[in-house]
């Protein structure tokens, strides 16, 4: 199989299919790993990860600090809320003043889209993008398909539906590249409100009607809705209960289904709103295995670029 062709992992964009196999094929054995008794690995022994995170995380932080604590790292934790950025320090200062401190990888969620390629023309060590405002998220696309196909094999011509808040989503953006790189046909489904009018231009499908979606899809990929990035001036639909009878994954919605989907939900869920407590813990719910996966698949996306330290600049 061919070598990791990528400096970085800012996006999906970019990435190859073989590049993704390579991901999953890693990560299959780091899931093997972190499965024995014995979790840990010296993979990435006597190097340093820093965890640049200028935007309240937790799933994804920690699941970061763990893989990178099963592959032996060090790692140092970086919060923006108790940092000299409060005091008026530009993004690329601090990093080159945490990079002065000898760190080889670093990892990044921030507010603003574009934050980490901009950091990636300024230093000269491999960026993970943790998440960048409402642009990308990989490592959770890839978790997702990874996900799926465990337990779907190939995703070629199999059908995705990712409901919900897809304007404000980083998610959405990232899982659309990547199932389309693996030959997934993929829909989006929501309010109209909750759609922008240029996800039509990336080759999916649009549906309003949350029950057409669910005939149509063998996954349902349900996303919050996220109140913390919508102005409450302007509402994006009248209220969560509205939401939840129009758009909420329900019990009943998925009885009346002949072939009911596999579900998803990147989390944190708002249970009531976009899913009902029931769907979540259904046996068809593959959520608990997001999670677990997310750890081996950014052990394994942390592995292949520390592979490439030293190589050529993208």
């Amino acid at each position: 199989m061919a070598d990791f062709s990528q400096n970085h992992l800012l996006g999906i964009r970019g990435l190859t299919k073989a590049d993704v196999e390579l991901i999953f094929e890693t990560a299959k054995g780091f899931k093997d790993i972190i499965n024995r008794p014995i979790r840990k690995v010296p993979s990435l022994r006597d190097l340093t990860v820093a965890n640049l995170f200028f935007e309240n995380s937790t799933r994804t932080r920690l699941s970061f600090e763990l893989a990178e604590k099963r592959l032996s790292a060090d790692v140092v934790n970086f919060s923006a809320a108790s940092s000299s950025v409060k005091k008026g320090e530009t993004l690329a200062d601090t990093v080159r003043n945490i990079l002065a401190m000898k760190v080889d990888l670093v990892v990044m969620r921030h507010p603003h889209p574009g934050a980490a390629h901009y950091l990636a023309t300024k230093i000269g060590v491999p960026i993970i993008n943790a998440g960048d405002g409402t642009h990308e998220h990989p490592t959770q696309a890839l978790l997702d398909c990874f996900t799926l196909t465990e337990r779907l094999g190939s995703l070629t011509g199999k059908k995705v539906c990712i409901f919900g808040d897809i304007r404000h989503s980083r998610v959405a953006l990232s899982n659309v590249r990547c199932l389309a790189l693996l030959g997934a046909e993929v829909m989006v489904c929501g309010p109209a409100t909750l759609i922008p009018k240029h996800f039509a231009s990336l080759g999916v499908r649009v549906e309003h009607d949350m029950d057409r979606a669910l005939e149509w899809c063998d996954v349902a990929n349900v996303l919050r809705i996220q109140l913390e990035r919508q102005g409450a001036e302007v509402p994006f639909f009248p209220s969560l209960e509205e939401y939840h009878e129009r758009f909420g994954l329900t019990t009943e919605r998925l009885n009346r289904l002949s072939n009911p989907p596999i579900i998803l939900h990147p989390g944190p869920m708002n249970r009531g709103v976009e899913i009902s407590s029931e769907v979540a813990d259904r046996k068809d719910s593959v959520i608990l295995e997001q999670v677990e996966n997310g750890v081996a698949v950014r052990m394994a996306v942390l592995y292949l670029l520390a592979g490439r330290l030293g190589g050529s600049e993208d």
